[in-house]
């Protein structure tokens, strides 16, 4: 199997250095124990995380911010029930997936419809380190005194 160079693709994932990662083991065969899940732009600042929770409670999900990095839980409350399945498709494991966010994106919101974790990133980078246009005018330069 040949091996793709991915090096042009983490010059441009914008925070999200995993997903380059991620598609290197996709294409090589490897998958995880973990749910599947979409990172979407939505405009030049905004990002949407959509991450497939079937099966999980509200209440056994766990979001949390630390140093840059966006953890997503998923940990079931112990039922005593004992089924026997004549066959089960539907993961019922415990996840823990983690995502590299990029300087200035922070969590705004999340929220859980129809087994699906919507996560909202907004990108805000204080107006002290946005580029700023400086004018080139006529007249006279400040002069150096020694």
């Amino acid at each position: 199997m040949s091996r793709f160079d991915m090096s042009p693709l983490y010059r441009s994932a914008i925070g999200f250095d995993r997903l380059v990662g991620d598609l290197e083991h996709l294409l090589h065969g490897k998958s995880g124990d973990q749910p599947p899940y979409n990172i979407e732009k939505q405009d030049e600042d905004s990002y949407l995380i959509t991450v497939a929770v079937a099966g999980f409670a509200e209440s056994e999900l766990e979001l949390s911010v630390e140093q840059n990095t966006l953890l997503v839980k998923g940990k079931h409350e112990q039922t005593n029930s004992e089924s026997r399945y004549l066959y089960q498709g539907i993961s019922n494991r415990d996840f823990e997936l983690k995502f590299r966010l990029a300087d200035h994106v922070q969590v705004k919101g999340a929220k859980l419809e129809h087994g699906l974790l919507q996560i909202s990133l907004l990108r805000e980078v204080p107006e002290a380190l946005k580029p700023r246009r400086i004018e080139i005018g006529q007249g006279r330069t400040l002069e150096h005194k020694s």
